[in-house]
This record gives structure tokens, sequence and C-alpha cells, in this order.
């Protein structure tokens, strides 16, 4: 069974399941899901609970023990399972699926893990999970979405505030929603229950984007030119590393170059997505960007950064920083 987060707190009203798994690249949003199934276990009677971590080393029959190893006096056990990889390895897939097959009675399994790639969600120790239980995938909001997912959480707090506010937040917590989380506990702390205005929050909220490479990867498939150029100002006075820049950008460039020369030769798009690693989300920005840019355009591009190669390598004159910037900006204007 397959839950949406926003899915998860109807469902733990109605129910509860013998194994749940959380996971995905938001901390913020595994945290909290696995809180809130934590909870309502010990409403259900759950006082027990042990902790396993699956690192390297980890013995898995842990897990049968925990499982099996119930209290004298009949109580019933919550085991919290923590795989930081996402890859329980050969042992690891066996003991769930073996665990799954039979799930205990007087156990609640619950699953952490980080985000999954398209080939491990296949694996079969998660189908067993998910067939034994219920499987919630956490996919944060995008930069569009983020100013309505910051108003509800402001209506917990029985706050809410104007669009320009709530863009503003959205601007300076970019790519964190554990910042944004600790921003809007603090409006909460600062202002009475009510409406906030844009000076408000102007006041109150820090600069704490976290400007990355996916950040910048999204923002050139996009065109978005102003997200561009913040995550590429934030990169330089974080002091990344040029060439991890130019690898990102090229990456995405070389795909595009690649797909346009494949669709060019009347080939299928599909099968092109697959033969460029193209997986996932990411095939929507790659797909709107293949209308924005032509062949020309990513050839020219390709070309660019080869330039921009040189120069990092001391080859020519001219600012790395400010070719990362003329780059990105002719493909985000390509029409």
């Amino acid at each position: 069974m397959q839950l949406r987060g926003e899915q998860l707190s109807a469902h733990l009203e109605r129910e509860l399941k013998p194994v749940y798994v959380v996971y995905g690249d938001e901390p913020l949003l595994v945290i909290e899901a696995a809180d809130a199934i934590r909870s309502a276990a010990r409403r259900q009677g759950f006082g027990e609970r042990e902790v396993l971590t699956a690192i390297a080393g980890f013995n898995w029959s842990d897990l049968h023990l925990a499982t099996g190893n119930m209290s004298l006096f009949g109580g019933r056990k919550l085991v919290d399972l923590r795989i930081p990889t996402g890859k329980p390895g050969r042992d690891g897939s066996a003991a769930i699926q073996d665990y799954c097959a039979r799930p205990s009675p007087d156990a609640l399994l619950l699953v952490t893990l980080p985000g999954l790639d398209w080939a491990e969600e296949k694996a079969a120790w998660l189908k067993a999970l998910n067939e034994a239980g219920v499987l919630i995938k956490l996919i944060p909001p995008n930069l569009s979405e983020l100013p309505d997912w910051i108003a509800g959480r402001l209506r917990r707090q029985r706050q809410s505030a104007e669009a320009d506010a709530l863009r503003f937040i959205a601007e300076r917590v970019e790519g964190n929603l554990l910042a944004a989380h600790q921003e809007i506990q603090k409006l909460g702390l600062l202002f009475p229950e009510g409406r906030l205005s844009l000076a408000q929050v102007q006041e109150a909220v820090l600069n704490v984007a976290r400007f990355d490479l996916d950040g910048l990867r999204e923002a050139l498939l996009a065109g978005d030119a102003g997200r561009l150029v913040r995550t590429l100002d934030g990169l330089q006075q974080e002091g990344e590393a040029p060439p991890l820049v130019l690898w990102a950008m090229t990456e995405e460039i070389r795909a595009l170059a690649q797909i346009k020369s494949g669709l060019e030769a009347r080939r299928p798009l599909d099968g092109l997505l697959k033969e460029a690693r193209v997986w996932g989300p990411r095939q929507t920005l790659v797909k709107r960007a293949l209308q924005r840019i032509g062949k020309s355009q990513a050839d020219a591009a390709l070309a660019h950064a080869a330039r921009i190669d040189c120069l990092i390598k001391g080859v020519g004159e001219g600012d790395v920083w400010d070719e990362f910037l003329r780059l990105g900006l002719r493909l985000a204007a390509s029409r």
C-alpha cells in the first residue's frame, strides 16, 4: 500500500498497519512522518521501542531478535529500523523479506530510508515491505509550490501572510525545508496569531537558502534566470569548487544535446531519456527544456563549457564565475 505524505495523518486515525516505510531526500519530512507513526503506535499500546541502525557490520539477525523478543508481560513493541544508506545488502534484503512474509502481531516495524533512485524502488525487499504494510515516499515541494507549503505551516500556528511575504520566505529558505520550519516557528514566537505583513516577515526571516548543485541543475533546466543567478552567487560565496559547478551544468547540457540529436534522427523520446540516464522527476524538467532549447543552442553551450574548462585549468583569460553566469543565462534565454 502506498500513500502520499499528506494522506498519512488521516490513515493513522483509521488504522495501524504492521509495517511502515518512510523515505525521501528531505530530512524534515521523513522525521515528521516517522514521528507521526511513532505517536500513533504509542496510542495503540506499543509501549516498548527498540532502535536498530543498519550501518556497516550490522547483524541482521538482530531484526529477528527485536521483533520476536517481547517482554514477559506481553507488551507490544515498535521496532525502529534505520537504513542510512538505503541499501540493506543481500543479508538485509533476505532478513526483511523473511520478516514481511510473517510479520509479528505484537510488533510494528518502522523503516526509515533516505531518497531512493528508480532502481532501488524496484528492489524485492522494498516490494515486500510495501506488500506487508504502507510505503510513504516524501517529496519536498518545488520552488513554485513552496509558498503554499509555508502558508499551510503558518495555519497550524494560526497565522497567515500576504503573497509577497510567502514568496519572500520561500526565496530565503530555498532548498532547505528544515530551515523553513525553523523560520516559521520563529514567526510564531515573535508575532501574535493573525496576519503577518511583509515588513514583519522581512524583519524576522534570515537568508538561509541552501544553494546546491541540484538546485543549479533544476534552475538551468527550468530556464529560471532569477534562481540561477541566486544559486550561482550562493555557490560562489560558499566556496564551491568550480570543477564541480562545471560538471553539474555540463551534465545537463550534454544530456540535452544527446537527446536533441536523437530526436532529429526520429528516435522515440522515452528511449533517448533512458540512454541519457534521465529518470524520475528530472524527466519533466528535461522535456520542458527540450521545448525551449534547440540542437544548435545545446551544441554552442557545450563549446562554451569547454572554454570554461580551459579557464579553470589556467588557459585563457576571463572570470570563471562570470562565464558560468553567461552560460546559464544563454540557456535560460533560449527559445
